[in-house]
């Protein structure tokens, strides 16, 4: 059995609240921006205005909306009994704006050149969970 991926550590999974409230309006088409203006504390919806605005070009807009996404996911992590370190399983579903937060912030600090928070960043990412970031660019 491979030990790639597995928690050697023992520290239990933080598993995030479901977000429905913001899942749902995002899935009906809502503009992102309006749903992050209604639901400031959620991962999700600023992880989707980082995706916008990387995929427009705008990558300093990009990154200020992932480094939002990134630091409410913190606080909801610590919120649901994360203690710094530990799994924050991609398979959780409400997981997903954490750690496409994350990944969003690692790729427009990449593109503007922040290459000290690119590799911590990517380290956070592989350690919250190592199958994130295939299930993120796949």
């Amino acid at each position: 059995m491979s030990e790639i991926g597995k928690n050697l550590l023992g520290i239990p999974e933080t598993l995030l609240p479901e977000e429905s409230d913001v899942e749902s309006p995002l899935a009906a088409g809502e503009p992102a921006a309006q749903v992050a203006a209604s639901h400031p504390t959620s991962s999700l919806a600023w992880a989707v205005l980082a995706d916008e605005a990387y995929g427009a070009g705008r990558h300093v807009e990009s990154y200020a909306y992932a480094r939002v996404g990134y630091h409410r996911g913190l606080d909801a992590l610590r919120k649901s009994g994360w203690r710094g370190q530990g799994p924050v399983p991609w398979t959780h579903a409400p997981n997903r704006g954490f750690l496409r937060a994350l990944y969003a912030l690692g790729r427009a600090a990449e593109s503007i050149g922040e290459t000290d928070e690119v590799e911590r960043i990517n380290r956070f990412l592989d350690d919250s969970d190592p199958a994130a970031r295939a299930a993120i660019e796949g």
